[in-house]
């Protein structure tokens, strides 16, 4: 680990200081560190206290705009923006402060999300907060709003109040909260003072500009000059591969340095992978990307779900990949451009997407990498994709599992997806990258070779294997004992042990998992829940009460139930709860300590302000056993690939056949 995170420092430390747009042949991964309404999830304590985890994986992660909203928001209805009002709904200033920096000792970059099309109002329609930072006072006016904001209700308003608004806007109007005038050399100057304070004083690595689309590219050009982010990358939200490279350009413009001063995310790219898959026609990935412009694929931050297109509940269903999961996210780590995985995935598929990432680096895909297709068919697509270190093949489709390609050795294969490196590497694998594990776990050992006699050597004690090792023909499966295990895996040709990879395991009897809890409030009449969270291990950071406003709804047997997500982290481990309307009267009684997906009712019955609650039975639990012949689906419609006789699906809520089940 401590090799893997050292190169991970170095890849951010070499990085010039005038970073223009985004740096070349950057061979990173970044996450986006929050789904919608992710707030316990995003926590900054929680997201630190898994420094070491996502190090191993990303370069970069992407978290929730960061100042205060005002209330319990996601950040997009930003109010503030200097510090001083930098608690947030995901936690402290000074907690905030301790991620970017253990984030940064650990070799990640902290991307900060960037607000400035529009702004939320502390009072009426132009009443923004003054702020003072540095000595210095920044105050916004009605003559920082766009005059044709909201649809001319804004100057209506203004007409109302007899002041003055600012020019046009130079982008899209929104109808929501103030569309900022960036023209306006007030705007400008407490934009740049702001993006200074994330970069000099926070210690933000980059932005990620939201709604660029609100405001003319120039001005990002302009704001990335002046504050030279290491990293930047617009949300210009346009499947038209013309429009976003057009707004790219527009931001070489602005910088005045003839160079394009932003990446922008890749949404073509993403459009091309839900249609392929939605549609279930692989060739719909040929289909233009940024990614695929050798003029611009440098620019791209290719991704394939996030917190606007991902399903939210059954009111708001949004535009999700509906399956193949795996597939999606194989296609996008084996691509050129810069992939951002979202957490919804990552949380979900950890094993498979950190080894997906491994096969990257092994290759040195980076983001000017040449892909291109070898087979396009409408039940298999296949690309190669050339590194600095050696070249690969993705296989994605009905049809991976029987791809196969002379000269190829496969590496890693699942549902719908596989990967393969050229033999000409000449190095052995392992396709589970390190990290901790429950029991029973295996691992595919392989000889990537053009010698055909090789055999794989492998030790589980750190030391470096000899002819005289563990000796197995590659592609055999190996089991790995119960404790902290260093496999060493080298491929054996006529006697001399080459091509050495080492992983390292913690192999524990108890696997993490993770829990839902749905509450139901229709007996009461509560339109609002809160969810105080104590109790457990200590590994799981509680809530003040009067807790976590729920916002996420699913419907389960044609009821809405309030619904959010635990971990359970050892055998110790537990999660109390108490169920209130946020205002801290009325509350029901603590729940019992919970260790699987419950549900619960809140009903009339009650003693003094607190309610009773009751579990419900409304849903078919079964075994994991069970379910090895059935095909089986998240609630949010991924298809579960990693469950078989072994009994390892995890504890959860899944769809089989139509139906919810609980499985225990």
């Amino acid at each position: 680990m401590k090799r893997i995170l050292t190169s991970l420092t170095l890849l951010l430390a070499s990085l010039p200081m005038l970073a223009q747009g985004w740096p070349s042949e950057y061979e990173g991964v970044m996450l986006q560190g929050f789904y919608w309404d992710s707030y316990e999830a995003s926590k900054w304590t929680n997201l630190q206290s898994q420094a070491d985890e996502l190090a191993s994986n990303f370069t970069l992660v992407w978290v929730p705009q960061s100042g205060n909203c005002g209330g319990n928001s996601m950040g997009y209805d930003d109010l503030y923006w200097f510090p001083g009002h930098y608690n947030s709904s995901f936690g402290s200033e000074t907690q905030l402060r301790n991620m970017i920096k253990v984030f940064r000792q650990k070799g990640i970059g902290t991307i900060a999300d960037v607000v400035i099309n529009h702004r939320k109002s502390s009072s009426g329609w132009f009443g923004f907060p003054a702020e003072t930072y540095n000595g210095v006072t920044y105050k916004m006016t009605a003559a920082d709003v766009c005059k044709n904001d909201d649809g001319g209700k804004a100057l209506a308003e203004a007409n109302k109040q007899g002041v003055t608004l600012g020019n046009s806007d130079t982008g899209e109007d929104w109808d929501g909260m103030r569309d900022l005038d960036h023209t306006s050399q007030n705007v400008q100057s407490t934009v740049k003072a702001y993006l200074h304070m994330l970069l000099e004083d926070l210690g933000y690595a980059g932005f990620r500009y939201d709604m660029v689309k609100g405001y003319n590219g120039t001005y990002t050009g302009m704001y990335n000059v002046d504050a030279n982010p290491q990293f930047s990358v617009g949300e210009y939200w346009d499947g038209n591969v013309s429009a976003v490279t057009s707004w790219l350009r527009y931001t070489k413009i602005g910088g005045g340095r003839k160079e394009i001063e932003s990446a922008a995310f890749d949404f073509p790219f993403r459009y091309t992978v839900r249609d392929a898959i939605n549609g279930k026609d692989w060739t719909k990935l040929k289909n233009a990307s940024v990614a695929s412009q050798s003029d611009y694929r440098r620019y791209a931050v290719t991704f394939v779900e996030n917190h606007d297109t991902e399903y939210r509940s059954s009111s708001a269903q949004q535009d999700p990949i509906k399956r193949d999961t795996l597939a999606a996210n194989a296609w996008l780590l084996a691509n050129a451009g810069t992939p951002c995985v979202f957490l919804k995935h990552w949380l979900a598929y950890k094993r498979e997407i950190s080894a997906m990432i491994a096969v990257r680096r092994a290759v040195g895909l980076h983001n000017e990498s040449d892909v291109t297709a070898h087979t396009q068919e409408q039940q298999l697509y296949a690309a190669t994709a050339t590194g600095k270190k050696g070249t690969m093949m993705v296989a994605v489709g009905n049809n991976a599992s029987d791809f196969s390609s002379e000269g190829y050795t496969k590496v890693l294969e699942g549902h719908h997806y596989a990967y393969f490196m050229d033999n000409k590497m000449e190095t052995a694998w392992a396709d589970v990258p390190s990290g901790s594990y429950g029991k029973n776990l295996k691992v595919l050992v392989t000889a990537v070779t053009q010698q055909a006699n090789a055999k794989v050597v492998y030790t589980l004690d750190g030391s470096t294997p000899t002819e005289s090792s563990n000796t197995v023909e590659s592609g055999t499966h190996i089991g790995i004992p119960s404790g902290t295990v260093t496999l060493t895996v080298g491929m054996l040709v006529n006697g001399t042990v080459t091509g050495i990879v080492k992983r390292q395991y913690q192999v524990s009897d108890f696997s993490p998992y993770t829990i839902g809890v749905y509450v139901n409030t229709d007996q009461v009449g509560w339109t609002k829940c809160n969810f105080h969270s104590f109790g457990g291990d200590g590994t799981r950071v509680g809530t003040t009460w009067p807790g976590l406003s729920v916002t996420k709804k699913v419907t389960v047997n044609d009821q809405e139930w309030f619904y959010n997500e635990y971990t359970i982290n050892s055998k110790n481990d537990y999660v109390q709860l108490v169920f209130s309307t946020g205002t801290g009267s009325p509350q029901t009684v603590d729940t019992d300590k919970l260790t699987e997906t419950t549900f619960f009712e809140v009903l009339n019955e009650k003693s003094g302000s607190k309610y009773v609650i009751a579990k419900t039975s409304g849903i078919q639990n079964v075994k994991a056993g069970d379910l090895c012949n059935e095909r089986i689906y998240t609630l949010d419609g991924r298809i579960v690939s990693n469950h078989d006789k072994d009994n390892s699906l995890r504890k959860g809520i899944y769809v089989i056949n139509g139906k919810k089940v609980v499985v225990k």
